[in-house]
């Protein structure tokens, strides 16, 4: 149980810490050119993208459980 409350702590703190960071507000052509190099895998810095994405990914999932916990 202490290891899962761990575990749900570390993925939280990080999601805040990920929120921290600017974001970048793209255009439509820049969001479509990352969309392509995501589906081809050619994106720069690849795996530190995909890393971050499975990192919001989690956040969310852990947001959704802490909310289903809380009802």
């Amino acid at each position: 149980m202490k290891i899962r409350n761990a575990a749900i702590l570390a993925v939280l703190s990080l999601g805040v810490a990920m929120s921290a960071c600017k974001k970048n507000d793209d255009g439509p052509m820049e969001k479509a050119t990352d969309a392509i190099g995501d589906a081809t895998d050619s994106r720069d810095n690849e795996n530190l993208k995909d890393a971050g994405e499975n990192v919001k990914d989690a956040a969310e999932n852990v947001k959704e459980e802490v909310k289903d916990a809380t009802n």
